[in-house]
């Protein structure tokens, strides 16, 4: 449901009460956070749902409870999502003053009332009927969850990086900030103590590494948009069935078409003249604005497979520059950041990974499993079944670095340039809205 933008006025009310709250999402909440949700479902659907619903899940909850029959929520679920506290647990006045004061009449018994850390073993363990779902033993242990990209977060971050020759080698692992991105992406920078950065959501105490704050920086739509401009485009059939007949993906034709029109010069260069502004379902991080919209500046009247594959740089181009904004945001609030850890479904295009070292100027590294997502949820399982005795000894233990790749310094006031642009791009779509407001 984190795609769905309905609970927009809802999200507009809870943002003016300007509650304390507010302070651990970036000072400004999210549409696709929880609260606006279910504010939402209260007004919108009290009969058929609010008054009839027992409890209200994040899906990894849901799924723990699915298997073992437990209610308990996850710390990382509810401090990301639900505005839960892991020092002073929920904060009554946030949920009167919005609206939801039933929730609190019920002790919170429908979003949580029990919760546990990441890791810690769940009742009994699976249960005989899903066991019998599942295909597997009942009894196995069944770890406290964690969201999807935080369990990539966890898969990644910890890996052992010696004989690398990268900068966080001898750095704390606060020095790394890891990205997962599939559909939209999330970037996950750890730190020792809170840090606030406007428009990142966080400080999290514990939310994905125990003993950490966890700062969480976020495009809504990161993959979701590479597959709106590619499959928008009038070339796409011909894109799709040069794919087909070569049997590769329609990005990995894509990238080896790129290689074939940039001559001499490096692949990055052929977008001198087109921009992408990538915010075509808002702004989550750092600018914290759900009404940007995306925009595209230097079309031409050809709509060939030349000019496809340089839109389809150009916004590859464009969600690396939204990294680098979040990564700026980031370090002018307090963060040091030196290594990128990418995993998901869009670090296994290679031409995705150049782009986020090229343009942020930092290695990037990839780990040896790609689905990093299931390492993560393993060291939990790991944990739960007491193979490790903490989360921090499966993650040193079971995080393994696959390739490192390094920016082409060469090529930095280039995209230095290209980046002038980008910044220059939102300011403009900015003042046309002011225009437009104007009398």
């Amino acid at each position: 449901m984190w795609l769905d933008h309905r609970a927009v006025s809802q999200v507009q009310r809870i943002n003016e009460t300007k509650h304390k709250v507010l302070q651990y999402v970036g000072g400004v909440m999210s549409v696709e956070m929880q609260a606006p949700k279910l504010l939402w479902l209260k007004e919108k659907l009290r009969e058929t749902c609010w008054n009839k619903a027992g409890h209200f899940f994040d899906l990894p909850d849901f799924l723990s409870w699915k298997a073992t029959g437990v209610t308990a929520r996850s710390l990382c679920s509810l401090v990301c999502k639900w505005t839960y506290s892991a020092e002073d647990g929920w904060d009554d006045s946030f949920w009167k003053m919005i609206g939801l004061e039933d929730l609190v009449a019920d002790n919170y018994s429908k979003i949580g009332n029990q919760v546990l850390p990441p890791g810690a073993s769940l009742g009994n363990g699976l249960t005989p009927e899903a066991a019998k779902d599942l295909g597997l033993p009942a009894g196995i242990a069944v770890a406290a969850s964690l969201i999807d990209a935080h369990a990539g977060g966890l898969g990644v971050i910890g890996a052992d990086v010696r004989g690398h020759s990268l900068a966080c080698e001898g750095q704390p692992v606060t020095s790394r900030l890891a990205v997962i991105c599939g559909t939209s992406s999330c970037h996950m920078g750890i730190s020792q103590g809170p840090i606030f950065v406007p428009g990142v959501w966080g400080p999290y105490f514990s939310a994905m590494i125990p003993g950490f704050w966890l700062n969480e920086g976020g495009q809504s739509v990161t993959g979701g948009l590479l597959d709106h401009m590619v499959q928008g485009h009038a070339a796409f059939p011909e894109l799709q069935a040069r794919a087909t007949a070569r049997c590769q993906s329609v990005y990995a034709y894509l990238n080896s078409h790129l290689d074939l029109i940039k001559k001499a010069q490096p692949v990055g260069f052929l977008t001198v003249d087109l921009h992408v502004w990538p915010d075509f379902h808002g702004n989550r991080s750092p600018l914290a604005d759900l009404t940007l919209k995306g925009m595209v500046t230097g079309l031409k009247l050809s709509q060939d497979l030349d000019d496809l594959a340089i839109l389809y740089l150009a916004t590859v181009q464009a969600i690396a520059f939204g990294t680098r904004l979040i990564v700026e945001a980031m370090e002018a609030a307090g963060h040091s950041i030196s290594t990128l850890f990418l995993c998901g479904g869009l670090s296994k295009n290679p031409l995705f990974v150049q782009m986020h070292a090229d343009i942020t100027g930092m290695p990037v590294v990839l780990s040896r499993e790609v689905e990093s997502v299931l390492v993560g949820a393993a060291i939990l399982g790991a944990c739960a079944s007491g193979d490790f005795t903490s989360v921090q000894e499966a993650m040193a233990r079971m995080s393994k670095v696959g390739k490192v790749v390094f920016p082409r310094l060469e090529d930095k006031s280039y995209y230095d340039k290209k980046y002038q642009v980008f910044l220059k791009l939102v300011e403009h779509q900015k003042e046309y809205a002011a225009i437009m407001k104007g009398d």
